[in-house]
């Protein structure tokens, strides 16, 4: 089935920027991409989602899934993050359970876009 992570590696998350730090984005990746990816999870970094008032954010995607957006996150949720790529990866159509989801899942939704027809 498979996944793709989409990070936002250009959000400040409001925040001005410290000379020579890196963006709050930019340390959510930093920090995924320390860990071992899950089986059939794909990180792509991407410059904006658009998501900037909610501070640093992730989606997931998946060809006929439902997609999902979700912020704030920070470089301590990576662990959960990519706990809950590994459950999306698993779905045939994107949506996990409710009581499958980390909490962090469960929270932060910021939108929910349904699947493209593949047809």
């Amino acid at each position: 089935m498979g996944a793709t992570l989409h990070i936002c590696i250009t959000c400040r998350a409001g925040l001005d920027l410290i000379e020579g730090e890196p963006c709050a984005g930019a340390r959510v990746h930093e920090a995924i991409a320390a860990l071992p990816l899950p089986e059939g999870v794909v990180v792509k970094p991407v410059e904006c989602l658009s998501a900037c008032k909610n501070g640093a954010s992730v989606a997931l995607s998946g060809p006929g899934r439902w997609s999902y957006i979700y912020g704030p996150v920070s470089e301590t949720d990576a662990a959960v993050i990519l706990k809950g790529a590994a459950a999306y990866a698993q779905t045939p159509d994107g949506i996990v359970p409710w009581r499958e989801r980390p909490g962090l899942f469960r929270k932060n939704v910021i939108a929910r876009l349904p699947a493209l027809e593949t047809k």
